[in-house]
């Protein structure tokens, strides 16, 4: 029989259609192709983009091509760093600027390798890259959250083959952190601690839906997965900031990520996906709210959300805010764990 689950840091309803009982091959997809002949992220075509903010190379000239990981200004930014906000009302709605950041994190001069074909050197290399622009924004008391994602494959909205992330700064909290931010504070202003670790502590007891743990990491499949196959990485040491992280922690993170990717791609053929790091957003502190951050750091906890794009929202998903997974995070968690990486 299905399930309904119930997940408390989402606050939403999953279907586990467990009669349905999909396996990674029903999932399986024709390779997507690549007909771009000249590629702006390759190396020799740093003047087909915007003057890079951020680069990792041994050494030379900026915007050359002797770089590990480049990072540049969205060519077609979804918002803009220049300008003043001007929240205002219009009517019963509200409106302000399109102020905000948005970058692109090259992760590999080479063309044709996915994030999971990295060594974990390069992987720690590209989380260097994330903590730096993640540092140097958050200085900006303009914005209120940074959203670093990645879309991987044309399923999953990536409009470039080349492998990278981007990373966007908005002006408020989206919905999904608030939501997230909100029931982290409850939680720990009733029970005094972090409802991340607590899931945490019960999924390592449980172990049924552990995919893989390291000494202070684990990847795991959420029990009201709203999607199959999806993953979340957890530090297992309560830390709300990924930014804090030193680079030692970068390289085992690194090794971590490498091996949640590569399961997702030897399992699923390489399906597309999405990534979300989930962090704490900026402490600035709000006019009028002088406890506003106060439990930030023992209440919320970083992690990295990863989900195959396998199945479509459909007019039963919009309607009713309920997400249907044909196979169950325990089915999945094991066909992860058993796969040869």
């Amino acid at each position: 029989m299905s399930e309904l689950r119930w997940d408390p840091i989402k606050l939403h309803w999953v279907i586990i259609a467990t009669e349905r009982g999909r396996r990674p091959r029903d999932f399986h997809v024709e390779p997507e192709g690549d007909g771009m002949t000249a590629c702006p992220f390759c190396y020799g075509n740093e003047d087909k983009t915007p003057p890079e903010i951020f680069a990792i190379r041994p050494s030379g000239m900026p915007n050359a091509a002797n770089w590990r990981v480049r990072v540049i200004p969205n060519k077609y930014p979804a918002l803009r760093v220049e300008g003043e906000l001007n929240n205002r009302g219009y009517g019963l709605y509200d409106v302000m600027n399109g102020i905000g950041a948005h970058e692109v994190i090259i992760e590999t001069p080479d063309h044709n390798r996915s994030m999971a074909d990295l060594t974990p050197h390069e992987i720690s290399d590209v989380l260097t890259a994330y903590r730096a622009r993640y540092q140097d924004l958050r200085r900006d008391f303009r914005f209120r959250y940074m959203v670093l994602f990645k879309n991987h494959g044309l399923r999953a909205g990536a409009t470039l083959h080349h492998s990278h992330s981007q990373l966007i700064a908005v002006p408020l909290l989206p919905p999904v952190a608030a939501t997230q931010l909100k029931v982290a504070r409850n939680y720990f202003s009733t029970k005094e601690r972090c409802i991340f670790c607590d899931l945490i502590a019960f999924e390592l007891d449980c172990g049924e839906r552990v995919v893989r743990e390291f000494s202070n990491f684990v990847t795991l499949t959420p029990y009201a997965s709203s999607s199959p196959f999806e993953l979340r990485l957890y530090p297992k040491r309560h830390s709300h900031d990924f930014a804090l992280m030193n680079d030692a922690q970068l390289a085992e993170l690194a090794v971590a990520m490498k091996d949640m990717l590569l399961r997702v791609k030897n399992v699923l053929r390489d399906a597309p996906y999405n990534f979300i790091l989930h962090t704490a957003p900026p402490m600035h502190r709000r006019p009028g709210k002088p406890t506003h951050w106060n439990s930030l750091e023992q209440d919320y906890h970083w992690h990295i959300e990863l989900v195959p794009r396998l199945t479509q929202v459909a007019g039963f998903e919009w309607g009713t805010g309920f997400y249907i997974n044909p196979t169950s995070p325990e089915d999945a968690a094991r066909f992860l764990r058993e796969a040869d990486v």
